[in-house]
């Protein structure tokens, strides 16, 4: 038996993808470790949104070169789609599989060999024939399940090679979606069974495109999830301003089992930014979707996505982004310094930001996200939540004794650790936030025994 480990950088849909083609190859036979347990194959699952995807690759790369020098290293991803004869030169790389190819994975895995330094075989299609739509969850890597529902994009965002990395925006049906919401129900039991499910995608709102055609809407999967036993949190990963409409916000209101938590990209808080940007609203709209999501569900946690440093950002424009930020009531941020990508139409815009520029413009912006993530924990302080304590390495520090967890409202809790309370929702009250910026709760084992 052949054994196989995975790297996977980026985003929770590479999670979701890099987990179903795990299973692909448990199903062949294929033994899945970790990446440190001398595997015989490497599978490493790339991402493109920021210029570290060639830096970071062939790091990973010398990495499993080390751990096994025999080893079969494979290349799929986002990355790999993009620069295939690039990645193909990488010594230490055996074969390189693009965006259709990596779901054919399990079926090419017999036929490779080592290859000669800088000679990988190339498995890569040109991205306009990349039509199908390949359905993936993540299981048991993490305590929260991913489940894909979408893939690709047909926005042209100036900064952005997702779409020449993932194609054209498609989409499972609502059906499907609710069957493996049902399948990932029942795949444990009691403390093994999935509490929550975090839906991802590309453009996760432009849900419902089949074969080019629209057939069904975001909102219809958000209204069908809602109605499946055994979930008892399903979480929205990120959806554009344009596609979060009333509707939806006023579901999660009202919703059994969709939580308070909603991840909105903005870029930026200046129109004529926004414009440059080839974004698809004005920040007017933004702010309307803010105050309606606090006007029907004030606890609700908001996080947003922002680029700094774009080509034709000055000072002034930069202001107006702070300005309109410092003034939203959102939770945190998720800051981007801008990077240059080949292809794409930011790169024919003037003025050029300069690094150390681009550099201060995050570094206001931090700080900036430190300031509002502490407010909205303030805020929550004396309140009744849930909260799902993880498994995951970075939620739990047994130097420290501590475990974390997030409330349904995204709020980090830390408490005393527990192996009885993981992978368990749990009833809190919030009683303060403690000197590493997490939330502290009051008498979590007590709560435990009753519950």
């Amino acid at each position: 038996m052949k054994k196989v480990a995975f790297y996977t950088l980026g985003c929770k849909l590479n999670f979701s993808e890099t987990s179903t083609i795990g299973r692909l190859l448990e199903g062949q036979g294929y033994q899945r470790v970790e990446f440190n347990q001398q595997p015989d194959i490497f599978i490493i699952n790339t991402c493109s949104v920021t210029d570290n995807a060639d830096k970071k690759c062939r790091k990973i790369v010398r990495e499993a070169q080390k751990i096994n020098p025999d080893g079969y290293v494979a290349i799929l991803g986002c990355y790999a789609q993009l620069k295939p004869q690039e990645i193909a030169t990488i010594p230490g790389v055996d074969a390189v599989l693009g965006a259709a190819e990596k779901f054919r994975l399990h079926e090419l895995i017999d036929s490779f060999e080592k290859a000669p330094t800088g000679q990988a075989r190339v498995f890569n299609s040109n991205i306009e024939e990349v039509l199908d739509y390949h359905a993936s969850y993540s299981l048991n890597d993490r305590t929260r399940t991913f489940l894909k529902v979408q893939d690709g994009c047909d926005y042209p965002c100036s900064y952005c090679t997702i779409p020449l990395a993932r194609g054209k925006s498609r989409s499972d049906t609502v059906a499907n979606v609710v069957r493996a919401a049902h399948d990932i129900a029942g795949r444990g039991q009691g403390a093994a069974a999935v509490k929550e499910i975090v839906l991802t995608g590309v453009n996760i709102g432009d849900f419902g495109l089949v074969n080019g055609e629209r057939q069904e809407t975001f909102f219809d999967l958000v209204k069908a999830l809602d109605e499946v036993e055994g979930i008892e949190r399903f979480r929205i990963s990120s959806i554009e301003p344009n596609l979060l409409t009333d509707e939806i916000i006023e579901f999660v209101a009202q919703s059994k089992r969709f939580v308070p938590h909603f991840h909105v990209p903005l870029q930026s808080g200046s129109n004529k930014m926004l414009g440059l940007m080839r974004r698809r609203y004005k920040r007017e709209l933004y702010a309307e979707r803010v105050a309606k999501i606090k006007e029907l569900l004030p606890h609700a946690c908001i996080g947003v996505d922002v680029i700094v440093g774009h080509p034709g950002e000055t000072d002034e424009l930069f202001r107006e982004t702070y300005t309109f930020l410092n003034e939203l009531p959102i939770s945190y941020l998720h800051v981007f310094t801008y990077s240059e990508r080949p292809n794409t139409h930011a790169l024919s815009i003037r003025p050029v930001v300069p690094g150390n520029v681009r550099a201060d413009r995050s570094k206001m912006l931090h700080i900036l996200s430190d300031k509002k993530r502490r407010a909205f924990y303030d805020s929550q302080v004396g309140r009744q939540c849930t909260v799902l304590f993880e498994e995951d390495a970075e939620n739990i520090d047994r130097q420290s004794g501590l475990m974390h967890g997030f409330t349904e409202n995204y709020v980090r809790v830390a408490a005393k650790y527990d192996p009885l309370l993981i992978n368990e929702v749990v009833p809190v009250r919030l009683t303060g936030v403690n000197p590493d910026g997490h939330m502290e709760v009051e008498d979590v084992e007590a709560v435990l025994v009753h519950h």
